[in-house]
C-alpha cells in the first residue's frame, strides 16, 4: 500500500473514536429490541401492543423528523456542539424511560432519545476528517461498529436485563451516551471551521445522485428491517434455536463477514473498483433474498445467508455514506447526510411495518419475495449511477 493511501495517525484517531459514539449510541435502539415486549406488561399500559408497538417505534420516528435539522445545524455552528447537544438529549431520555412508572413515561424517554438525531453529524464529522481515499475505510468502521453492536446486543442484553432489569439498562443506556460525550471531546481531533457558504436544501434534495444513494440505503434497510421480521421464527422453527440462543447464528456471521468486507472496501477504493464492487454487493442482497426463498427451511440454509447478507450490509454501510459526502457539495454535506440518514429512518419504518404486514398475509416466502424485487429494482438503479471521483 502506498503511503498515500495509508490512513493517517489522526485519521485512525477519528475513525476510532467516532465508531466508538456511534456504537455507544447504538447500544439505545439495540439492547431493548430482544427484552422490551417482555418487560412491557408489568408497566400500567404494556398490555396494550399499540402502545408497546409506539414504545419501540418513536425512537425512529423522532429520528426521522430531526435528523436533517441536525445536519444542517452542524454545517452551520459546527459537528461538535450539534453532537454534544443531541447526546446529551438521548441522555435525558434514557433517564426518563429509566424512571417511568407506566408505559407513557417509556415512550416520552423514547422520544427524547430519538430526538438526539446525530447520526448527520457524526458522519459529515467524519469526512470532514479523512481524505476521500481513506474515507470509505473510516466509514467502515463505524459501519462494522454498528453490526458487530447489533450481534453483541443480541447476546447481552437477556443478560443484562436478568441481572440489572429494564431500568438498569436504560440508565445503562444514558451513562454510555454520557461516555460517548466524553470520547467526542477527549478523542476527536477538532474539525476545519464551518463553510460560510449556504446551499438551499431545494439543492440537495433533487440533486440526481444524491436521490439515487438515499433511494439505496432506504431499500437496504427497508430489506434489513422486513428480514428481521421473519428471520427469529425462522431460526426457532426451523433451526431449532430458542431466542436467547440466536447468538449463536447472529455472531459468527457478523465476524466472518468482516474477513470479506475488509478486502472488498480496499479493492474498492485503492484499486479503483467501486462500481463493480458496490454493484456486486446489492446483487448478493437479491441473492440472499433468493436463498432465503429457496433453502430458508433449514438452519443450514439460514446460517449461510446471513453470513452473505453482512457481508453485502457491511459493505453497503460503509460505501454509501462515503459516496453520499463525496457527492454533495462541500458547504452541505451535513444536510446532504441528514436526508441520507433520514431515509435511513423511513426505511426501516416502511421496512418493519411491510414485512409485518406481508408475514401476517401471506408467510415468510412474501417477505421474501418482495425483498428479491426491491434488490433487482436497487440493481438497476445502481447500473445508471456515476459514482463520482475522488475531489
Amino acid at each position: 500500500m502506498s503511503q498515500t493511501n495509508r490512513m493517517s495517525r489522526e485519521e485512525r484517531r477519528a475513525g476510532a473514536a467516532l465508531a466508538a459514539i456511534f456504537a455507544l449510541r447504538m447500544l439505545g435502539l439495540f439492547l431493548i429490541l430482544p427484552v422490551f415486549a417482555a418487560f412491557a406488561p408489568s408497566l400500567p399500559g404494556g398490555n396494550d401492543p399499540s402502545l408497546v408497538g409506539l414504545a419501540l417505534g418513536a425512537y425512529g420516528l423522532t429520528q426521522a423528523a430531526l435528523l436533517i435539522p441536525f445536519g444542517v445545524a452542524s454545517d452551520r455552528w459546527g459537528r461538535k456542539p450539534v453532537i454534544v447537544g443531541g447526546l446529551l438529549l438521548f441522555v435525558i431520555g434514557s433517564f426518563v424511560a429509566a424512571g417511568a412508572q407506566d408505559i407513557y413515561w417509556v415512550i416520552a424517554g423514547r422520544v427524547l432519545q430519538g430526538a438526539g438525531a446525530i447520526s448527520a453529524a457524526v458522519t459529515a464529522l467524519a469526512a470532514d476528517l479523512t481524505r476521500e481515499e481513506n474515507r470509505t475505510k473510516v466509514m467502515a468502521m463505524i459501519g462494522s461498529s454498528i453490526g458487530l453492536v447489533f450481534a453483541l446486543s443480541m447476546v447481552g442484553a437477556p443478560l443484562l436485563y436478568g441481572w440489572i432489569g429494564m431500568n438498569g439498562l436504560f440508565a445503562l443506556i444514558g451513562a454510555l451516551a454520557l461516555l460517548a460525550i466524553v470520547v467526542l471531546l477527549a478523542a476527536v481531533p477538532t474539525p476545519p471551521p464551518p463553510s460560510q457558504t449556504r446551499l438551499p436544501l431545494r439543492r440537495v434534495l433533487a440533486d440526481g445522485e444524491l436521490l439515487k444513494l438515499n433511494f439505496g440505503i432506504g431499500a437496504l434497510h427497508v430489506i434489513q428491517m422486513a428480514m428481521w421480521v421473519v428471520l427469529p421464527q425462522a431460526l426457532l422453527e426451523y433451526g431449532g434455536l430458542p431466542t436467547p440462543e440466536h447468538w449463536k447464528v447472529y455472531l459468527p456471521a457478523v465476524l466472518a463477514s468482516f474477513f470479506v468486507m475488509v478486502p472488498a472496501i480496499i479493492a474498492a477504493e485503492k484499486k479503483n473498483k467501486m462500481r463493480p464492487v458496490f454493484a456486486a454487493a446489492v446483487a448478493l442482497i437479491a441473492v440472499v433474498q433468493l436463498g432465503l426463498y429457496l433453502f430458508g427451511g433449514s438452519l443450514a440454509g439460514l446460517a449461510a445467508c446471513l453470513l452473505l447478507f453482512f457481508i453485502a450490509f457491511n459493505i453497503l454501510e460503509a460505501t454509501l455514506p462515503s459516496l453520499v459526502s463525496r457527492t454533495a457539495p462541500p458547504e452541505a454535506k451535513g444536510a446532504a447526510l441528514g436526508v441520507y440518514n433520514t431515509t435511513q429512518s423511513i426505511g426501516l419504518f416502511i421496512g418493519g411495518a411491510l414485512g409485518g404486514l406481508l408475514a401476517k398475509h401471506w408467510g415468510s416466502a412474501a417477505v421474501y419475495a418482495a425483498c428479491i424485487v426491491l434488490a433487482l429494482v436497487w440493481l438497476a438503479v445502481v447500473s445508471r449511477m456515476r459514482f463520482a471521483a475522488r475531489r
